[in-house]
């Protein structure tokens, strides 16, 4: 396979824009690409997708087995694509336990790392970084650096004298320029579907990493890889339907693509409604999931929403399984909070009300094992990362017991009442081996 991993010593390096840059740059030099995004973000996929022409799937090296990063890998760069992944945090930066690093899925994916340092405050030092993390561990390989951020041509001399020594090749000068800023919210950057100059942006940063970098470098970084990954039919999460309608907009738009890729492999046909815009899942669906999002920004519209209520407990009259997890769970809830204090209905299918009005961050990874009566079978793992918080619950069943990444207890999570369930749990992969 061919492929690059861009990652950075920490977050804020700038590698999302410089991800961004490169897909859409190097799509039109002809080079086909298929993005990814490693770690269990939800948010930085739909801009990769949009930079790379095609969905974005994650890879997640502690939530997900190795034979699912494998068949996924291979599966989404059918067609001879390239894949360019981007890291979470740090290369070497994983879950509570230490595991699960980018550094890992580098590794078993055999993929070469391009590290994108930030370089607005270092001069000479940038040789003992580099260094460091390229001697870090013997079962990776830094390919290149991009220094970003770099403010003169004196500035560049410099980084570029200081990293001789390391004898790491520099793929790429960035200047310092306010126009490859994303704008950011509480979860992490502005929705890409909020974004209105979007397209305007990649093509800036596409054409800043085009007259900046050295293409052939990359390429030729990106076929060394050994590793060839099975396209092979693995166990996946079941799909709780055979029609599941998925509602889609920007108050629900942290669905992961490789749960939707799985669930077509297993099967099952898959239909989207906006209910923002009003709209009801399918009449003929049998199941109905509500992906997280930011409900509590538009918790008035979502309460006026007649007709999307309307076909929510219609659905959940006939029999249909629904199933919402973080801020589909709140909107399944009684009532939701906002950041004013006011109070706005939701559906009302589950006894729980939440709140955003007084803050308070959750945030990591979970193994989450369903209970009695719940319609999961099996083990899995997951991610919470949500600021709202319960304000009362009333009687239903729990759905999950769960752990986070160094197994301690978090008690029951979730509930269930009969064919509707939610949790604040993003579910990722059976449980497994991770990678």
């Amino acid at each position: 396979m061919s492929g690059l991993l861009i990652a950075a010593p920490a977050s804020g390096s700038g590698k999302t824009t410089i991800t961004l840059g490169l897909l859409r740059a190097l799509r039109k030099k002809g080079v086909a690409v298929a993005p990814g995004k490693a770690g269990p973000d939800y948010i930085d996929p739909a801009f990769l997708a949009a930079a790379g022409g095609s969905a974005c799937l994650n890879f997640d090296p502690w939530a997900m087995r190795h034979e699912l990063i494998s068949a996924n890998s291979a599966l989404h760069r059918a067609g001879d694509r390239m894949l360019v992944i981007e890291a979470m945090m740090g290369l070497f930066d994983g879950a509570a336990d230490g595991s699960g690093t980018p550094a890992d899925l580098a590794a078993f994916l055999g993929l070469s790392v391009v590290l994108v340092v930030d370089a607005s405050r270092m001069s000479q030092s940038v040789a003992a970084l580099v260094s460091g993390f390229a001697n870090f561990r013997t079962d990776i390989r830094i390919a290149g650096v991009i220094l970003n951020r770099v403010g003169s041509d004196r500035h560049e001399t410099m980084l570029r004298r200081a990293l001789e020594a390391v004898r790491i090749p520099v793929a790429a000068v960035i200047r310092a320029d306010k126009g490859l800023t994303l704008p950011e919210r509480h979860l992490g950057l502005v929705q890409a579907g909020e974004h209105a100059g979007l397209e305007d942006f990649i093509e800036h940063a596409a054409e800043t990493l085009a007259k900046a970098c050295d293409f052939g470098l990359l390429l030729r970084a990106a076929q060394q890889n050994i590793v060839r990954p099975s396209a092979a039919n693995v166990a996946r999460l079941m799909p709780f339907g055979q029609r599941i309608a998925v509602a889609r907009d920007i108050a629900f738009a942290f669905c992961y693509e490789h749960m939707l890729l799985g669930w077509r492999r297993r099967g099952a046909e898959i239909s989207f409604f906006s209910p923002l815009a009003g709209e009801a899942p399918a009449a003929d669906a049998d199941a109905i999931y509500l992906p997280g999002g930011y409900p509590e920004l538009h918790a008035g519209k979502l309460a006026a929403a007649t007709q999307f209520r309307e076909g929510i407990k219609a659905a959940a009259l006939r029999g249909a399984r629904i199933y919402g997890e973080c801020g589909g769970y709140m909107v399944l809830g009684e009532g939701l909070v906002d950041a004013a204090g006011a109070h706005h209905e939701m559906l009302g299918l589950l006894p729980v009300v939440t709140s955003y009005e007084k803050r308070q961050r959750h945030l990591g990874y979970r193994r989450v094992t369903p209970l009695a009566g719940s319609f999961f079978e099996r083990p899995m793992t997951a991610h919470e990362f949500h600021y709202s918080t319960i304000v009362s619950e009333g009687e239903a069943d729990r759905l999950f017991s769960a752990t986070d990444a160094l197994g301690a207890d978090l008690g029951a999570a979730g509930l269930q009442r009969g064919n509707v369930a939610g949790s604040y749990m993003h579910l990722i992969d059976l449980a497994g081996d991770g990678a």
